[in-house]
């Protein structure tokens, strides 16, 4: 694949559409729901802060068993399923980027990235695989009669494990959005510009 030369800096790209911008919104909140009751139900200061412990764990619970729904519903938008297929393709510019990643080398021009760089790319895998194990065990967890008695020890063991792991993974995630302001105006407006999709996305093709 070849670097695109044009897009002048001025131009504005558009990255993502309405429906998408829709499903990150509602799917951060509803994750951001899940870590913030998750941490009132295991940090003793924020127990005792918050209270209602009851109502805590319902909130808790409903907000996991709705995390999947904006992804469900958004299959209805033809441009969330091709950015869907996008994350799910590897590439040779997917090493190139990697290698460049472990040694930290910024440059851009060793970094090639089509419309979603190979970090984006494993987060996106990750945290979709850790999202349906978090919701198997957590239901697990809620119906108790559903399994035997070691079943939901071991659902509880790796539910709360792989929470404190989401948790931090999430975090690293906000992060580099924080560090990206242009990333960011691409996710709350759905344009971002040609300089900086030149600079960071360079095998992209709007």
């Amino acid at each position: 694949m070849t670097l695109r030369a044009e897009a002048p800096a001025a131009v504005r790209l558009r990255r993502f559409t309405r429906a998408e911008r829709w499903i990150h919104r509602t799917t951060a909140a509803l994750m951001g729901v899940c870590v913030v009751t998750a941490a009132c139900l295991y940090l003793p200061q924020l127990a005792e802060l918050v209270g209602r412990r009851e109502l805590v764990v319902r909130i808790h619970e409903w907000a996991g068993i709705a995390l999947p729904v904006p992804v469900l519903a958004g299959l209805a938008s033809r441009a969330f399923r091709a950015d869907l297929g996008r994350l799910n393709r590897f590439g040779p510019h997917d090493k190139r980027w990697l290698r460049a990643a472990l040694r930290r080398d910024k440059r851009p021009a060793s970094r090639p990235a089509g419309k979603f760089n190979a970090g984006q790319k494993l987060y996106a895998a990750w945290i979709a695989g850790a999202t349906l194990v978090m919701l198997g065990t957590g239901v697990l967890m809620w119906f108790t009669h559903l399994t035997a008695l070691m079943w939901r020890t071991s659902a509880t063991f790796v539910h709360d494990w792989l929470a404190l792991t989401v948790g931090i993974v999430l975090a690293g995630h906000i992060g580099m959005a924080l560090a990206d302001p242009e990333a960011r105006h691409g996710l709350r407006t759905g344009t971002v510009s040609g300089e900086w999709a030149q600079r960071e996305h360079p095998l992209w093709r709007p």
